[in-house]
């Protein structure tokens, strides 16, 4: 059997006393694309944010690409990994937020560039070089000289995914990645995401585009309130949801 790329095992998660996360258990396999659905406040972008240690689960486990997330395991207790690891292993894995968050003093191209030279030590002329071929993957290779605010919001999302695979991840995480983009140029960052997913990279995607998760996902998630509700092929849980809640919700946004 292949190892999972991703494994959370009854994860929960607290702020204060509000349970976010009441005990998800769910695999991602390599190459596979799983596509969170839910309404707002079901979890799944604090979910997200646990898979790279941005947000600190409180009990369960979860690991990626076999090792726990944030935590080495010493007998049967768990200890915090020092900041420089958790940074280290959290350069392993890309996320794209709904904000672009690009640095607004710098090109496209430096944009994309900065992370592996300072992060990685990459050469400045190698970075250069795979900067280039990566807004040219995402279909920018005009806009090498423009800055964040010459950009579009569609194409400043593009550079931002570009710039997380400039890192070589192997796991990618999009948070609602179209949610802050006028209609018309939410097509340009599905495409660059379709290419990805064509290419086998693993991906997890919190999104409302039903298409994308139609066309695009292995499995669909269906979240609420804090758990797992239903969870299936695209087909399935798109086109036959078992549960009244699934239905409920995708007769909203279907």
């Amino acid at each position: 059997m292949t190892e999972p790329m991703v494994r959370a095992e009854g994860v929960h998660k607290r702020f204060g006393r509000l349970e976010v996360l009441k005990g998800i258990t769910l695999t991602v396999l390599p190459g596979e694309v799983m596509v969170l659905l839910g309404p707002s406040g079901s979890g799944k972008s604090t979910f997200l944010r646990c898979i790279n240690h941005l947000e600190k689960i409180n009990s369960g486990r979860l690991s990626v690409d076999g090792e726990l997330v944030g935590y080495r395991e010493a007998g049967d207790k768990l200890y915090e990994l020092r900041e420089s690891e958790i940074a280290r292993k959290r350069a392993e894995i890309g996320m794209v937020f709904q904000h672009f968050n690009l640095f607004p003093h710098m090109t496209a191209l430096e944009n994309v560039m900065s992370a592996p030279i300072r992060v990685n030590k990459v050469p400045r002329e190698r970075a250069n070089a795979q900067a280039r071929a990566l807004l040219e993957r995402v279909g920018l290779p005009d806009k090498l000289a423009a800055y964040p605010a010459q950009l579009s919001g569609g194409q400043q999302q593009r550079v931002a995914i570009a710039r997380a695979l400039a890192m070589e991840p192997k796991l990618m995480l999009f948070d609602e990645p179209t949610s802050a983009l006028d209609p018309e140029l939410v097509g340009d960052v599905l495409q660059a995401m379709k290419q990805l997913a064509g290419e086998g990279m693993t991906m997890i995607v919190v999104t409302h585009e039903m298409g994308f998760a139609a066309e695009v996902a292995d499995t669909v998630v269906f979240m609420d309130d804090g758990m797992v509700v239903e969870t299936g092929s695209p087909d399935r849980v798109l086109g036959d949801p078992r549960h009244e809640r699934t239905r409920a919700f995708l007769s909203k946004v279907l």
